[in-house]
């Protein structure tokens, strides 16, 4: 794994590799104790020369520095991001899949590592990634079955929404275990303020697709800005669908001709039904989809299938 620390009156400056292993921290760390702390996702992909990639990692280091900025934390640079990331994929290589089996998942933190005992930034910081084979997780699952939590609120206006901060997903695990059990797959969250529109499933962005139009809600501050949600929203509108960031409400999902999910983990993955109170809608799935198209165009981009002509992947060997 890969570790770099500074002061909050510094900048990060050098990190060095260190093999995987457990961490001694003081129990009255920033992280700990106010949850001062933000995580990324990204994967390596090989493809089928052998040769391994990335996707668009200066976005996950543009995240989260947004989201540093907002829990008050020195975040490093885009630069020294990247070049952690390369470093602790290099130091992993053996265990990138094989081209088609599945990705190395690697996992950029940052946290407040420094003893604070009272409300305010920890005196220290600590950048540290680590990484880990994964399969193709949804390979298999043909779609997703989703409910529609009326009552608990993944974040409101104000809040933490539009970071990948710590203390966004725990709050939700009560709902989703609860949905798990009667058989669904995830839950959707609906707005804070109104409980009319959508905004995100527990670990995930949504889209709609009705006619010739897709929609996502927008990145209006309790929304993530999730890095294949932007993607997508690019590949679809080159495909010449027409592609609009809006409040999108509950209505419009139970009209919508399709729904999929975005996400690092999640791909593109389609979901069959939606329930909300008493009324379970049903959406189209297969492989003549919209949903299937851009699930397809974005893996190949990702894994080297298809030439990637945007400049979204970047070689690390």
């Amino acid at each position: 794994m890969y570790i770099m620390k500074c002061s909050m009156k510094e900048n990060f400056s050098r990190g060095h590799l260190t093999n995987y292993g457990n961490i001694e921290i003081s129990p009255s760390i920033g992280v700990l104790n106010y949850g001062q702390g933000l995580f990324e996702g990204l994967k390596a992909y090989r493809k089928p020369d052998g040769r391994i990639q990335l996707f668009r990692p200066e976005h996950n280091a543009l995240r989260m520095q947004a989201g540093a900025r907002r829990l008050r934390m020195p975040s490093p640079s885009v630069e020294q991001f990247v070049e952690a990331v390369k470093q602790a994929v290099l130091a992993n290589k053996r265990w990138v899949p094989p081209h088609g089996k599945g990705s190395l998942y690697v996992r950029p933190l940052l946290m407040g590592s420094g003893s604070v005992l009272g409300i305010g930034p920890a005196p220290e910081y600590t950048f540290l990634i680590f990484a880990s084979p994964i399969g193709n997780l949804y390979k298999g699952r043909e779609s997703l079955n989703l409910l529609i939590e009326r009552d608990l609120h993944r974040a409101g206006p104000g809040g933490t929404g539009g970071i990948k901060s710590i203390t966004n997903y725990s709050g939700v695990g009560i709902k989703l275990t609860e949905a798990k059990a009667k058989g669904f797959t995830d839950v959707l969250f609906l707005d804070a303020v109104s409980g009319k529109y959508i905004e995100e499933v527990s670990s995930c962005n949504i889209f709609i697709l009705k006619d010739n139009v897709i929609s996502t809600p927008a990145t209006n501050g309790t929304i993530l800005p999730g890095v294949t949600r932007k993607s997508i929203i690019k590949l679809a509108s080159d495909m010449g669908y027409q592609v609009e960031e809006r409040n999108v409400p509950l209505e419009d999902l139970l009209n919508a001709d399709e729904v999929f999910c975005t996400g690092t983990a999640m791909v593109v993955t389609p979901v069959a039904s939606m329930t909300y109170k008493d009324t379970r809608v049903e959406y189209k799935t297969g492989n003549e989809t919209v949903t299937h198209k851009l699930h397809a165009t974005l893996t190949g981009i990702q894994t080297g299938v298809i030439e990637d002509k945007l400049g979204w992947t970047l070689p690390i060997n």
